[in-house]
């Protein structure tokens, strides 16, 4: 994807825009379809992201600066979850609008906690996710009514993620709110996130993808080595910008090892696999992605390892990227 550049007399806006909701609401995959490219990772398992992913959008004389938030975690109490919490918290005292997403017609106690969190003063968009589920438009507007008498919320949008027309609506909408400023970033870049950390993510993905509910959520991935090999067969240490400003990386090697992190024995089976089938699975699915995001040839190494108790170990946590 290319960005556009502002007329050189156009008013300039830019914003900070958080996507929040509860687990597995479709917040990622909203934000891949707003920055136009996949930079969050995506699984039917509830609460795959972890991380804040800052994914930009520059359009004419506007830069949508979006922030993927952990769902938040009403039903565990360790260490990781609250470390998520107040991701979620830290996020939303910054920015400039909120997108509330929730799927079309449901609203359960998950999401009226969330709902509560969300700070006083700013302009909250409510997002009807996944509307290519419901079969009649109509039968959205008591719904609709009924979660305006819960918060005053700035606009009402259904949408489905999937469908372009639908997000480049929600962009007019989220751009008339944006102040008035200077860009953030430069009009050509999608996310201020490294290479090193979007291969942790994509293994993180492909496990949890391949290992369904068998593997319990307390599983984390490390990335040990990240190496750059230029096309002489010199390797480089130096984590690299990640290349999603549409210009082509250098034709050289990503050499990745990385840690799977379980908890239990019994966690490190099930990632394995038999015969280690289902490891070298995650291995070769999240090698293949790799190469397509960042447009180069991927040698990658995985290990499991058991770390009991790495959720409540506030070290642990710190160690493995966690805020």
């Amino acid at each position: 994807m290319t960005a556009t550049t502002s007329p050189p007399d156009a008013t300039r806006r830019c914003g900070l825009i958080a996507i929040v909701g509860r687990p597995n609401v479709g917040k990622s995959t909203l934000l891949n379809a707003l920055v136009g490219q996949k930079i969050s990772i995506t699984s039917r398992k509830a609460q795959t992201t972890r991380h804040r992913i800052t994914g930009v959008r520059t359009e004419g004389a506007a830069q949508f600066v979006f922030v993927d938030t952990p769902g938040f975690q009403t039903a565990h109490g360790t260490t990781l979850h609250r470390s998520l919490n107040r991701t979620v918290q830290a996020v939303l005292a910054d920015v400039d609008v909120v997108i509330f997403v929730v799927e079309a017609r449901r609203f359960g106690l998950d999401d009226a906690k969330v709902l509560n969190l969300l700070p006083p003063g700013k302009p909250v968009i409510l997002l009807a996710n996944k509307l290519d589920t419901v079969k009649r438009r109509a039968d959205l507007l008591p719904w609709l009514k009924d979660m305006q008498q819960r918060h005053p919320f700035t606009e009402y949008v259904p949408i489905s993620a999937r469908r372009a027309a639908d997000v480049q609506r929600l962009l007019g909408i989220l751009e008339r709110h944006l102040p008035e400023q200077e860009w953030l970033y430069d009009a050509d870049m999608l996310t201020d996130r490294s290479e090193r950390f979007l291969a942790g993510e994509i293994v993180r993905e492909k496990l949890f993808r391949l290992t369904g509910d068998e593997l319990p959520y307390g599983a984390t991935v490390v990335i040990d080595k990240f190496e750059e090999e230029d096309p002489e067969g010199d390797a480089t240490q130096t984590p690299t910008p990640a290349r999603e400003d549409g210009r082509k990386p250098p034709p050289g090697l990503r050499r990745i090892a990385a840690t799977i992190v379980v908890e239990r024995e019994a966690h490190k089976g099930m990632v394995i696999g038999e015969g280690g089938e289902r490891l070298k699975r995650i291995g070769s699915e999240a090698r293949m992605e790799l190469e397509r995001l960042l447009g180069a040839r991927v040698f990658l190494e995985l290990w499991v390892k058991v770390r009991s108790g790495w959720a409540d170990d506030e070290a642990h946590l710190r160690s493995y990227g966690y805020e």
